[in-house]
């Protein structure tokens, strides 16, 4: 209820990988066994924190040797890790510790909640409703429609479809590219420093606030 939001934010929009879940394991584990098909070699777990966050194209892209980035390699590769990421994307992913209880805390405030990823739209509500169900008023994965995230597109369709002001938004995610579509947006950046970035990346980008734990969010709206 806005009663309980005295501070001039009143709702926040979320990015899902290394901000909210852990899907690291999962993205890695399916993207391996799709390289492993093509007779292509396979990537640490730890690599791919520098692979996530712009999308599906890009990721397969920056897993492949230089040499083969080429989109008629790319696009069998991408398709076959759709599909075993559909199957897989859930069994080692978990929310970060604390993720949760402040979640429920600022949906207790009367924040409003939004979520927006450059994962594939239909696999950004699967997850959001296995992990988060009924929590989120809007869920926006990545649509052909529209621009991915750095662009601000999806961030000024959540502010329009709350009709709120930009300004009254807090923006947090875990990367650069979330902090660059928050600005962009004309939302305050927060960063998420347990997420896959180093919070020097997020600073770099824009980041106002950098936040150690996810319970400190809650304190922007108290």
């Amino acid at each position: 209820m806005n009663s309980l939001l005295p501070g001039k934010y009143r709702a926040v929009v979320f990015d899902l990988d290394g901000t909210l879940l852990d899907t690291l394991g999962d993205l890695a584990g399916s993207l391996n066994q799709a390289l492993a098909e093509a007779g292509l070699p396979p990537h640490a777990k730890e690599e791919y924190r520098f692979m996530v966050g712009h999308g599906l194209e890009t990721l397969v892209a920056r897993a492949l040797p230089e040499a083969l980035r080429t989109p008629a390699r790319a696009r069998p590769i991408s398709r076959r890790f759709s599909e075993i990421y559909r199957t897989r994307q859930c069994e080692t992913t978990r929310p970060y510790d604390g993720i949760s209880g402040m979640l429920a805390e600022l949906a207790r405030l009367g924040a409003r909640l939004a979520l927006l990823s450059n994962k594939a739209h239909p696999n950004t509500l699967e997850m959001a409703e296995h992990f988060f169900p009924g929590l989120f008023q809007v869920v926006l994965g990545l649509r052909p429609e529209v621009p991915p995230k750095p662009d601000p597109a999806g961030a000024l369709e959540i502010a329009r479809k709350f009709a709120l002001s930009p300004s009254c938004f807090v923006y947090l995610g875990d990367s650069g590219v979330d902090m660059k579509t928050a600005t962009a947006a004309g939302m305050f950046p927060v960063g998420a420093a347990w997420g896959y970035r180093p919070a020097r990346e997020l600073r770099e980008a824009g980041a106002e606030k950098i936040l150690r734990f996810p319970a400190e969010l809650v304190d922007l709206f108290r």
